[in-house]
């Protein structure tokens, strides 16, 4: 009946041994392993398709809510000077019109070169301005893009890129570095 005592508690030490030892390796195992995002391929494709479709709507989909008034800011901004532009431009040459058919125009203190230099003037910014615009518009969806694309790369504190200072062992002066650090 001893025996049998010393073997019942053995294997129940062992026992729970095995138990408790398969937990701390779950345990351990959980513990180690990194949850990693899914990632989403068509994420950089929405972005930009709904920044083509409404400015800053690609930048607001990126959850970077900071960057829908600087692009609304700098599209608006070109537009106004190509409204202005464009109006300044339109005046300066029915001005002109209305003088080469004889009738009296506003810019009468400005002769026909004037006028048309003027005209020249403002259809060039005029033109510069839509170029803007457009450049504005585009770089808004080249942004989404980016952005999206960026959202996805891992960044974690295990990857460190960043310049030392060290002391020369040979002639004790200091140096300039760049490390690289990975931490496994």
């Amino acid at each position: 009946m001893n025996k049998i005592f010393y073997i019942a508690i053995l294997f129940f030490l062992f026992g729970y041994q095995a138990v408790f030892s398969q937990e701390i390796g779950q345990a351990i195992k959980a513990k180690d392993t990194l949850k990693s995002k899914e990632i989403d391929p068509l994420r950089p494709t929405k972005a930009a398709f709904y920044s083509a479709i409404v400015p800053g709507l690609g930048q607001a989909y990126n959850k970077k809510y900071w960057k829908i008034p600087i692009v609304y800011g700098a599209i608006g901004t070109s537009l106004y000077f190509y409204i202005s532009n464009n109006k300044k431009y339109h005046s300066y040459r029915d001005a002109y019109k209305l003088r080469l058919l004889g009738l009296p125009d506003e810019y009468d203190y400005l002769d026909n070169s004037r006028l048309i230099a003027a005209q020249r003037f403002y259809q060039r910014n005029r033109d510069l301005s839509l170029l803007v615009s457009v450049g504005f518009y585009i770089l808004n969806i080249v942004d989404a893009n980016v952005d999206a694309h960026l959202i996805q790369f891992n960044v974690s504190d295990k990857l460190s890129f960043q310049p030392a200072v060290y002391q020369n062992e040979i002639d004790y002066k200091p140096n300039l570095g760049l490390t690289f650090n990975y931490k496994f």
